[in-house]
């Protein structure tokens, strides 16, 4: 299975780093969603998609001992570090698999509640996925997700066009690769379809300077996600240097604001 069959970003150490800051910048969200499904100790949690692990690591230390959290991807880089992290948190609660989210079932039935962020964006086939999760949820078990709505929200103000044609590329790229950047205006209506009961459905957007610690989240995908779209010849070279140089720039603005990707959540239970 190839970097790039794995991951649309790869999965070398800049890209764990990267998810690691994304992670800190979202766990309060996440942390307060899964308090609000009611996430608890003792329970079985399923992470669909969990990267490097970072929020395994979180649901991990809320079920407890007595409780277990499956996570699932397909990268086997990610993995493994997930696997170094719970070996050094003494995490035995922990059970990784490695499958292709597109096809493969899922090794879980009867679980108390799922948890995914920014994947059914990712994979060719969200409805199947999502019919596999609801399968893997016993009745009752609750369902969590952040998925981009509208990520063409992304912008600065005043406005720059550099990043405007940034998020432009991703977009078509993104969708060229199978995957849906705005998966999440299809998502409650699969839901619903599904047999869930539509508990949450909030819209998280963020204006914010760059002093502000949730810049950070988009403001650390522009460097990698312009060289990742000049490697795939996207981007000319020199667009990607402007690109990037133009950014730059406007982050030394203490004045600048970014807009940043619109996000649903959702908390959803299987009936």
């Amino acid at each position: 299975m190839s970097e790039e069959r794995e991951y649309l970003l790869g999965t070398h150490d800049e890209e764990v780093a990267r998810l690691g800051l994304q992670h800190r910048v979202w766990r309060p969200r996440a942390l307060d969603a899964w308090r609000r499904a009611g996430f608890t100790v003792g329970q079985m949690l399923l992470d669909v998609g969990c990267g490097p692990g970072y929020a395994t690591l979180d649901l991990a230390e809320i079920v407890g001992p007595a409780g277990r959290v499956v996570a699932v991807d397909r990268s086997r880089r990610f993995l493994d570090v997930l696997e170094q992290a719970r070996a050094r948190r003494g995490l035995e609660n922990i059970e990784a698999h490695q499958l292709d989210l597109d096809e493969a079932a899922l090794p879980v039935t009867g679980a108390d509640g799922a948890w995914s962020r920014w994947v059914f964006a990712f994979v060719t086939r969200p409805r199947d996925l999502l019919e596999r999760v609801t399968r893997a949820l016993r009745p009752g078990g609750t369902l969590v997700m952040h998925e981009y709505f509208h990520y063409q929200t992304w912008r600065l103000t005043p406005r720059l066009p550099e990043l405007e044609e940034l998020v432009r590329a991703v977009t078509e790229s993104w969708r060229e690769s199978g995957g849906e950047p705005d998966i999440g205006l299809a998502l409650p209506r699969w839901l619903a379809e599904l047999g869930f009961e539509l508990r949450a459905l909030n819209p998280i957007i963020d204006v914010v300077p760059p002093s502000n610690f949730v810049w950070q989240w988009p403001g650390s995908f522009v460097e990698s996600g312009v060289r990742r779209l000049v490697a795939l010849g996207r981007l000319a070279p020199e667009r990607g240097r402007a690109i990037t140089e133009a950014f730059a720039a406007r982050a030394a603005d203490p004045h600048t604001l970014m807009i940043t990707p619109a996000v649903l959540e959702i908390i959803a239970v299987r009936r």
